[in-house]
């Protein structure tokens, strides 16, 4: 099949057009003939127009590809190699929503023929692969496993990162047999340059995805925890790290709202299987509960310094700059900055969102908050919630301007130089 797919004689088909697939469907579409697929039509006519709806990548990475992009399911059965890059979410109860991942498992059974091989790419838990997505396939296409294949290799795609791209970072792939991973190694080792790391089974390539995130997850619940900890003691934090950061192994982690498509949601996903598995985590459970408190808690110091200013909260203005879930990115998924607007709000708050990335259309319908258009002036206090761009380029004279009183900010990533503060003047950082 390798020469083939190499020759152009079969096609490989991506499902799922997003932050993950998109970027690899084009990747690839230098060296192979690719069928890039996604249920939106919407999205579909902005990339046949060499548009990316998520705004990550230029016309001119969509110029000399060897791609088609479709929503027709009936495109996609020309291919022989199947990847799904579908998004894998948990829901309300914090469960995993394998909703998209089964219905594009079940587009891909559909259209499947013998010798085909379907490598997943969606984060899941150990086990989801073999255990839920094959008896899929094979119901889909009547066909047994072993007249197929499956392998997988975990998406490692750092949205608003120009310099760790699709080819830039290392590829984790596995095979459900020695073939199928000689296949799947060769695909992706002639566009990712960064190399290959064989996993020994699809079972180890998914925790170590999964393992990752959760990894980054305890560190930042660590340093989040000191935040709290340190603010009831008066003592900055930031300032407590760069102290500590002297010493040569300790790990350079920053508080801060855990929101995004992977980091605040991987770990439901080993905590679901392990609980299954009859065992109950404690360093993981922990970790997620002290992220998910953080908007509170930010909402809640804000909410205090306001008081502590005599500005009556019902008549208070306050102005959050930055909705998505990180820099310069358009992603809005998950983010926490939205957990926090609506605990300042449920305090009668009038809180002004602006973010020049984010599509005001997406937040209403996804969180029913009404962003603004421009910034006002006469706010009691300013949030920094994101640090994009545009808002390192503000100075405190800046902010100043934007204030009807005493300028009292709320710096959650550490942006602005405290020292240049005025007598009375206040800015609360995590």
């Amino acid at each position: 099949m390798l020469t083939e797919l190499r020759g152009g004689e079969k096609a490989i088909s991506v499902i799922g057009l997003g932050y993950v697939g998109l970027p690899l469907a084009l990747e690839l579409a230098k060296k192979f003939r690719v069928i890039g697929f996604d249920i939106s039509e919407s999205r579909i006519q902005m990339m046949q127009e060499g548009k990316d709806p998520s705004e990550e990548l230029d016309a001119s990475d969509f110029a000399d590809k060897n791609i088609v992009f479709t929503c027709d399911p009936a495109v996609i059965q020309e291919a022989s190699f199947y990847i799904v890059a579908v998004p894998t979410p948990v829901d309300e109860s914090r469960t995993p929503n394998l909703k998209p991942l089964m219905s594009a498992t079940e587009t891909v059974g559909k259209a499947l023929s013998a010798g085909d091989i379907v490598v997943f790419e969606s984060t899941v838990y150990p086990g989801c692969t073999e255990e839920d997505c094959v008896p899929v396939l094979e119901k889909e296409s009547g066909l047994s496993f072993g007249e197929f294949t499956v392998g997988y290799s975990p998406e490692r795609i750092n949205p608003g990162d120009k310099v760790h791209t699709v080819a830039s970072i290392m590829k984790v792939v596995s095979g459900s047999d020695p073939e199928t991973l000689k296949v799947v190694a060769g695909i992706y080792g002639d566009v990712i340059t960064a190399g290959i790391h064989e996993a020994k089974t699809i079972k180890v390539a998914e925790a170590a995805k999964v393992i990752e995130n959760s990894q980054r997850d305890v560190n930042i619940s660590f340093v989040n925890e000191l935040s709290m900890i340190f603010s009831k003691m008066g003592i900055d934090t930031q300032d407590v790290l760069e102290a500590a950061g002297t010493k040569w192994n300790f790990l350079p982690f920053r508080p801060g709202l855990v929101g995004g498509h992977c980091i605040s949601v991987d770990p439901y996903y080993l905590l679901h299987k392990s609980v299954k598995m009859g065992y109950d985590p404690q360093v993981i459970a922990s970790g997620r509960r002290v992220n998910d408190q953080i908007p509170s808690f930010i909402a809640k110091q804000i909410v205090q310094h306001l008081l502590k200013a005599d500005v009556p909260l019902k008549t208070s203005k306050v102005l959050v700059l930055g909705v998505t879930f990180k820099e310069n990115v358009a992603d809005i998924r998950n983010s926490k900055v939205v957990d926090m607007v609506r605990e300042l709000m449920d305090f009668d708050i009038s809180v002004d969102l602006y973010d020049p990335h984010a599509n005001q259309e997406e937040v209403a319908h996804d969180y029913g908050l009404t962003m603004v258009d421009e910034i006002g002036e006469a706010y009691d206090a300013i949030v920094v919630a994101v640090a994009h761009k545009v808002f390192r380029a503000y100075t405190l004279d800046d902010f100043r301007k934007l204030s009807n009183r005493t300028l009292l900010m709320f710096d959650l990533k550490g942006l602005y130089d405290r020292s240049e503060l005025s007598p009375g003047e206040t800015i609360w950082r995590l």
